[in-house]
């Protein structure tokens, strides 16, 4: 496909995208925050409206769309104010999908896939444990090999859809004794025995379905494996480079819609006989904020771009996470400054906006972490090669 033809697809897609969004959660969005999870129904309706596994082959159910379509898709949900939402509608459609699609054998792929594009099944990823965090090396999920199965014990914390997934793609420890070498990726069916969740009540993105998963003896049948035995350390580091570059989005989205929101009040509010945008130091305020915004997202962009022609950029993609989250935190608080008292109520968008963007610095990898690999790469000379 041409570039032209991209960007017309792209445009599609995203207007597709914003029709649906303001028909289908718009109206809604405020209760969903305060149920604390979106209802089921959602993801029916996005299937139906082409909204679920864009990029997912044909002979799937997908339609075979570029991958820029489904990070459009998170774009447009985080510039709208739904982070709670875009972080459950990104695992199901830019994590756990590209997982089958790039690991899956042909019999898992034509199980799941359909589905999840119909939104009749969910997909979670569970890697984060209680004792882990960003250390995915520590994992204590052990998933012990008996006849033609294995027999899966532990924990995952964090996990977003972990209430609603039918499908949990789960990283656990097939060689205790090994670190890298003994972790392997499977594919766990909810419905299975031994499966339980709790709900996790959390600062920010309240309608995002967040759960704490615990797997009792779950016997896992032998060709639920994904991928190879002993490989699932490397499928996660590289999926890794496309959940930071997807959370860098996310960021750059939200805090372009704080700007949005700021420049729309300030140009109504008034003060001392003027509206707030004709102040010299509000207006270089928010010029300050916009340029941020911009210099992110065309960053984002240009790294996307160079993910959809095939470029492994795990380098590229930590920066975007480190930057791009720090920017949203600054220019989110100070949209909500620019608000005054009203930034500080509940019924404005801001206070919102400011608790769901305080996860940006942690989930998928602290700042902390990211700024190791970055030195790691740009001064250890570290290099990450994509697995095949």
């Amino acid at each position: 496909m041409n570039q032209a033809a991209d960007l017309d697809e792209l445009s599609l897609f995203r207007d597709m995208a914003r029709r649906a969004f303001e028909q289908e959660i718009t109206p809604h969005y405020e209760q969903w925050e305060a149920d604390k999870m979106v209802p089921r129904a959602l993801w029916h309706r996005l299937g139906e409206a082409g909204l679920l596994g864009p990029d997912v082959e044909e002979q799937y159910g997908g339609a075979g769309a570029s991958p820029h379509v489904t990070l459009a898709m998170i774009e447009e949900l985080s510039a709208m104010g739904f982070g709670g939402f875009a972080s459950g509608y990104g695992i199901h459609n830019n994590i756990v999908a590209p997982y089958l699609s790039r690991h899956g054998t042909e019999e898992q792929k034509a199980h799941w896939l359909p589905r999840m594009v119909t939104g009749e099944v969910v997909g979670a990823l569970a890697m984060t444990e209680p004792s882990g965090g960003s250390d995915v090396q520590r994992l204590k999920t052990r998933a012990i090999k008996d006849g033609n199965a294995y027999r899966l014990t532990g924990s995952k914390t964090f996990i977003t859809n972990g209430q609603h997934a039918d499908l949990i793609i789960v990283a656990a420890k097939t060689d205790p004794s090994s670190k890298h070498a003994g972790m392997s990726i499977f594919i766990v069916d909810r419905d299975t025995p031994g499966i339980s969740a709790t709900k996790l009540d959390k600062l920010g993105w309240k309608a995002s379905d967040t759960g704490e998963i615990a797997f009792d003896n779950v016997v896992v049948p032998s060709e639920n494996l994904m991928g190879q035995e002993g490989k699932g350390f490397a499928y996660i580091m590289q999926h890794f480079a496309l959940e930071r570059l997807i959370m860098g989005i996310n960021a750059h989205a939200r805090a372009e819609y704080a700007v949005d929101y700021a420049i729309q009040y300030t140009s109504e509010r008034q003060a001392f006989g003027k509206t707030l945008d004709s102040f010299q130091a509000l207006r270089h305020k928010i010029a300050e904020m916009a340029s941020q915004v911009e210099m992110c997202k065309e960053f984002n962009y240009s790294i996307a771009k160079r993910l959809n022609d095939g470029v492994y950029v795990v380098k590229e993609a930590t920066m975007s996470k480190l930057i791009s989250t720090k920017m949203a935190d600054e220019v989110i608080y100070d949209a909500l400054q620019l608000l005054g008292g009203y930034g500080y109520m509940e019924e404005y968008p801001m206070a919102r906006l400011l608790r769901d963007s305080r996860l940006g610095p942690i989930g998928g990898g602290t700042s902390e972490i990211l700024r190791e690999i970055i030195a790691k790469i740009i001064i250890d000379k570290k290099e990450y090669k994509s697995v095949t």
